[in-house]
């Protein structure tokens, strides 16, 4: 285990804007920063990180929390890994308690997929540099290829020996388990033997966006026709290939700061443009790009230039993926090199100065390069030009943004001397099919969703209430719970005659000490058990400390509990006296007036309390309707009639009866 200490200074050290950053474009909105959720597919931006609360909420799921859960939410790490994570990036030694090994016991099977592609890495890299075999055949290649020793240990680049078994004996040998070897694919399983998978290859770990290895591709060196030249490991439980995207890690950054991504077909050509000095560049590993791909990249940017090797046959078989990118909202340029080069074999030869001078120069938009390349086929043919003016309309009418769409028309009008009024003709009619095909399965999906709403509709609007009123309690106690305020307590008492006189005591209490003795008064607990269980533990946290410090509390709190204290702490602004002032028509000065915090918390109080005595109306109202009512009518009216009494002796404390909750 992670000693406390350490745990204690990543949470001092990491800053949640940093490591956020590392994975999604983060763009200033006032105090806050701004962008697309990692976790939806969205076209705004409502996934937001304060710097100064070290706190991020992403809107669109309701996850939210510190930089140690976004990453066990982001990347899937459990605690321990997320510390680590954070550790190695802002260089804090680990001091642990127990030794590695128990911890690889204690791992879960997903935890054990990781740690098992991550010992294969390191035994691949082990072989490359210290072994014969290694050296001579996959490290020759390398240098062959033109990486330097930097580039190739950057990539964490190595061998795989040319035996059967080389790897997975080493792996049994260091207590992993053949069962995960083989859920990883390292391993290939069979009734009486087993045997490496990647043997006789130099390989290419492929590392998810922070750094942990999901796969491997590798390249076979000999000129075995039955053999496939590049190897991919299979899909498993830490590896999608339709997900991923390789040199995303060493990318990441200078994406973001550029404002850019440039796309290429393979792992060497992202290894040789990254040691060129161009940094921004991934690659889709040979398979067809995806939506999912495309996401990630557009957490960190919107534009996207793809480099297209020069053949023919390779361009137009790569342009299909455009039509993807636009209908992501990305803007896309096309680059392609000149014959008999790829991102590899250019970048190799061209320095730094001309290889971006040419990368410049060169990237064209989409709508131009694509009717370059297709008016070669079409030349003077009338049928085949209308082909590619329709396929190029096609491809506009990806794009979701109305503007662009316009202006593409104009500019594809010019290119292909065709008039506006037939390229936004074609245009509509493709949006009317669209259309109706959607108008389809929107009545097909309604049908299905009115039978739910009409047997849920008024259980939700019940939750809803308690749910509110119980939140607001929350929120009062995490943000001023360990205030010292004075409140009223009214007595009703009678003088001799028998008239009602109201007396009013003032009692200094710490906010979350009132609370607690009023629920604990009617022996009110909250519906809600998250935050019941929160509700609880803020009571116990507050009478023990008296110097409660929120971000500390909620760095040690299991994700479900997180995720609510994270939507207060993000909303305080909304949550605060602000809107319940307004209300009011209060004004004060300063947010945390005393008066106001008192009147704020009864109020609440008095809401609740209000809301359960109504309730139980109710429900004793319903009793009188039932073929076996456990009271008669006489007992359910004269409690009902006590429940009204006691809702008009509480509501006195605010001077005024409600009936929103009835």
């Amino acid at each position: 285990m992670i000693k406390q200490n350490t745990i204690d200074l990543v949470f001092e050290t990491a800053r949640v804007e940093e490591v956020i950053g590392d994975f999604v474009q983060l763009k200033r909105a006032g105090s806050n920063l701004k962008g697309l959720s990692p976790f939806s597919n969205e076209k705004s931006p409502s996934f937001m990180v304060s710097p100064v609360k070290q706190i991020w909420k992403d809107f669109s799921t309701g996850k939210g929390g510190n930089a140690v859960s976004f990453l066990m939410e982001h990347e899937h790490f459990s605690f321990p890994e997320a510390i680590r994570y954070l550790a190695k990036k802002y260089n804090i030694e680990i001091e642990e308690t127990v030794s590695s090994d128990e911890d690889k016991v204690a791992a879960n099977e997903k935890e054990s997929m990781y740690l098992v592609s991550e010992f294969a890495s390191k035994y691949f890299q082990h072989v490359l540099w210290e072994e014969e075999e290694g050296k001579a055949i996959g490290l020759s290649y390398f240098k062959e290829r033109g990486f330097t020793n930097e580039t190739i240990k950057k990539f964490n680049l190595g061998y795989s020996p040319n035996t059967w078994d080389a790897l997975t004996k080493e792996a049994l040998g260091k207590a992993y388990k053949l069962e995960f070897l083989e859920k990883t694919g390292l391993t290939i399983v069979g009734e009486d033997k087993q045997f490496d998978r990647f043997k006789g290859r130099v390989m290419f770990p492929i590392q998810s966006m922070s750094g942990r290895i999901l796969g491997f591709g590798g390249r076979i060196l000999t000129n075995d026709k039955k053999a496939a030249k590049y190897l991919n490991s299979p899909e498993s439980e830490i590896y999608h290939k339709s997900n991923v995207l390789y040199g995303i890690f060493h990318a990441k950054q200078a994406i973001a700061k550029l404002d850019n991504c440039f796309l290429v077909e393979g792992y060497t050509d992202v290894i040789q443009m990254h040691q060129a000095g161009i940094e921004n560049v991934v690659s889709s590993s040979g398979t067809a790009l995806t939506s999912n791909q495309i996401r990630l990249i557009n957490r960190l940017t919107k534009n996207i230039t793809v480099l297209f090797d020069g053949d023919a046959a390779g361009l137009r078989a790569s342009i299909r993926g455009i039509d993807l990118i636009l209908e992501e909202g990305m803007n896309v340029k096309v680059c392609s090199f000149p014959d008999g080069d790829d991102p590899d074999s250019f970048a190799k030869k061209t320095p730094y100065d001309e290889l971006v001078k040419y990368l410049d120069e060169n990237a064209k938009d989409f709508i131009q390069f694509k009717a370059s390349l297709l008016m070669q086929d079409a030349k003077n043919d009338p049928i085949k030009k209308a082909e590619l003016i329709r396929d190029m309309v096609i491809s506009i009418s990806k794009i979701p943004d109305r503007i662009k769409r316009e202006i593409y028309i104009q500019e594809c009008s010019r290119i292909m001397d065709i008039s506006e009024d037939v390229l936004f003709s074609t245009l509509a009619q493709m949006a009317q099919k669209d259309l109706s095909e959607a108008n389809k399965k929107f009545k097909q999906e309604q049908k299905a969703f009115e039978v739910v709403k009409n047997e849920s509709t008024e259980t939700i609007a019940k939750i809803d209430v308690v749910t509110l009123l119980e939140k607001s309690i929350l929120e009062i106690l995490l943000l001023y719970g360990h205030y010292e305020v004075e409140f009223e307590n009214v007595f009703i008492q009678f003088d001799e005659n028998g008239k009602e006189i109201e007396t009013i005591e003032k009692v200094q209490h710490k906010i979350y000490e009132r609370i607690y003795l009023s629920l604990q008064e009617d022996e009110i607990e909250l519906a809600n058990p998250i935050f019941n269980a929160l509700y609880i533990d803020l009571v116990a946290q507050f009478h023990q400390n008296e110097d409660f410090d929120k971000n500390h509390y909620l760095n040690n709190l299991i994700p479900e509990h997180a995720e609510v204290v994270t939507d207060i702490l993000m909303n305080d602004e909304k949550y605060q006296l602000h809107g319940w002032l307004d209300k009011k028509q209060v004004f004060v000065k300063e947010k945390d007036d005393l008066e106001i915090l008192s009147r704020l918390v009864t109020e609440t109080i008095v809401t609740f309390r209000e809301y359960l005595i109504n309730k139980l109306n109710h429900e004793l109202m319903l009793q009188i309707q039932a073929e076996e009512p456990e009271y008669s009518p006489e007992e359910i009216f004269t409690m009902i009639n006590d429940y009204n009494k006691l809702k008009v002796n509480i509501t006195r404390r605010i001077g005024r009866m409600r009936s929103d909750y009835n």
